[in-house]
């Protein structure tokens, strides 16, 4: 071969390697479609180290994640770590950014044990809340089996020194719940309370931190959405009062008014724990706009429902004599039938109301719901009037006074008497989704069957996250009128249930399409 065909074939050959392969043998470039698929699949850690891989991979990554999400799962497993990596396995199974966290244990857990195991794995910047409950309600992490585990009242975390929990009342269990939220800000705001005498309640700081914090993210003062947790030794109900004083109503306010919890926040200035200063009475995870959505992304409204567990007995009443017992937290009083001159003792009032129930006769499972209007101002604001619904359990009566729970009521305020009843709580279940709080009164013991509450929406919707807790006092507050009574005041709100279960419900309205 002469040297110019050796050089013409050179050139040749090199031309033939930069020209595309076409053979079946070579794979092609993956196209966006079956990235989305692949990605789509992946677990939560390792999605999150493929969005890292390029631009491109990124913005896919963005697509698939481009809705809200709840990711939820529940462990019984008496192992703190082994509880605790069965709940992460499971909500991280599938692609999820955390915007928040909230976690709900037994009494057998000590809550900043699992508090430590849950922020190693999930990071230490996403707001967090855990808490003992007196049940847990979701989905199982091994079986997938819906569950309504209920335990009891809350006494600490079996940490307590002040509270000691006998080994027969030891609780297992972990409910986790992560949520990506997008549209929404999120965080965790603590109410204060000094450490020094006398031990003031920074109240007004609490809902100017929320307002400041709103105001900050979204460009107005007021959330759409705040979850509660109380601490069971303080009375959430002045708490709640000015939160409903200073909310509009558009505001969905929900939780569990007794119980024991940590936090973190994403303001690193708000996490106290351990200061010399202050401790904290109870913390808020605030839902806000963001005022920074990207264009075509959707809205998340957050509803509220109500599943009511009392009903009215006789007829309306009013206080005539009251008295406080502040060291027994209790009041005791007489009363009389509207209508009627004569003055009734607390035996006369239980015994009207046995005949009224047919010798029903227990009065631990009795209340009295008072309608109480109260002037309410919240720092130098003007004084307003609110009317509210508030339940107060009956201890007793004898021939002198009759006796419950609570303090706050004064004479001439107005009351009906109220029952426990499941038939009512059957016919106002709602198909809901998202969080629910049920009183630790309702579950198997109150229906006389398991997983009644939240069974309508698992047979209904399967595959949309339900996570639930059984409360020592179920916080309900949000636009609609949900006590479902037809009072005379009907401007009566009741934001503190008893017997009831409430529903908040997360949807997502998507961005209309262009055509």
């Amino acid at each position: 071969m002469d040297e110019a065909s050796s050089s013409s074939l050179t050139i040749k050959n090199k031309k033939d390697m930069k020209r595309p392969q076409t053979t079946a043998g070579l794979l092609s470039p993956i196209n966006d479609d079956l990235l989305h698929n692949i990605l789509s699949r992946l677990p939560a850690l390792s999605f999150a180290s493929a969005a890292c891989v390029s631009k491109s991979w990124n913005q896919i990554c963005s697509r698939i994640l481009s809705r809200p999400k709840l990711a939820s799962a529940l462990s019984l497993h008496p192992s703190p770590k082994a509880a605790v990596k069965e709940v992460i396995e499971k909500v991280l199974a599938e692609p999820i950014r955390p915007h928040f966290v909230v976690a709900n244990i037994g009494s057998g857990f000590r809550l900043y044990g699992i508090f430590k195991l849950i922020s190693k794995k999930l990071g230490s910047n996403v707001p967090f809340i855990i808490s003992t409950s007196s049940g847990i309600i979701g989905r199982d992490a091994l079986t997938h089996e819906f569950k309504e585990v209920k335990w009891g009242d809350v006494c600490g975390d079996g940490s307590d020194e002040n509270c000691s929990i006998p080994a027969k009342d030891v609780n297992y269990g972990i409910l986790l719940t992560v949520g990506f939220v997008p549209g929404l800000k999120v965080d965790a705001i603590p109410l204060l309370r000094s450490t020094k005498e006398p031990r003031e309640v920074l109240l007004d700081k609490f809902i100017m931190d929320i307002k400041d914090y709103t105001a900050s993210v979204s460009g107005c003062t007021f959330p759409v959405g705040i979850m509660m947790f109380g601490d069971g030794l303080i009375n959430m109900k002045p708490i709640i009062d000015a939160l409903d004083y200073s909310m509009p109503m558009e505001t969905v306010i929900v939780g569990d008014e007794r119980g024991r919890f940590l936090y973190r926040s994403g303001n690193e200035s708000r996490n106290v724990c351990g200061s010399a200063k202050n401790f904290s009475d109870a913390v808020a995870l605030i839902f806000a706009r963001d005022k920074d959505k990207p264009s075509g992304m959707g809205d998340i409204q957050f509803q509220i429902a109500l599943s009511k567990g009392v009903s009215t007995v006789g007829p309306r009443h009013k206080a005539v004599s009251v008295k406080e017992n502040n060291r027994e937290h209790s009041t005791w009083l007489t009363a009389r039938r509207e209508g009627h001159p004569e003055i009734l003792d607390g035996q006369q009032l239980l015994n009207d109301i046995n005949d009224e129930l047919e010798d029903y006769a227990d009065s631990s499972d009795l209340y009295i719901g008072v309608i109480k209007r109260r002037n309410i101002s919240m720092g130098s604001e003007k004084p307003r009037m609110i009317t509210s619904l508030e339940f107060h359990g009956v201890v007793g009566g004898d021939d002198e006074y009759l006796y419950v729970s609570g303090v706050g009521i004064k004479t001439a305020d107005y009351f009906h008497f109220y029952r426990s009843d499941p038939e009512s709580a059957l016919s106002s279940l709602k198909y809901l989704g998202g969080f629910m709080f049920a009183c630790c009164g309702r579950g198997e013991s109150f229906f006389g069957r398991v997983n009644v509450d939240g069974s309508p929406f698992v047979e209904n919707f399967p595959g949309v996250p339900l996570a639930g807790i059984f409360c020592g006092g179920e916080i309900g507050r949000g636009p609609s009128r949900l006590t479902g009574e037809a009072h005379k005041d009907s401007d009566a709100r009741c934001n503190m249930h008893v017997y009831s279960t409430i529903y908040l419900v997360l949807s997502y309205t998507p961005v209309p399409l262009e055509h």
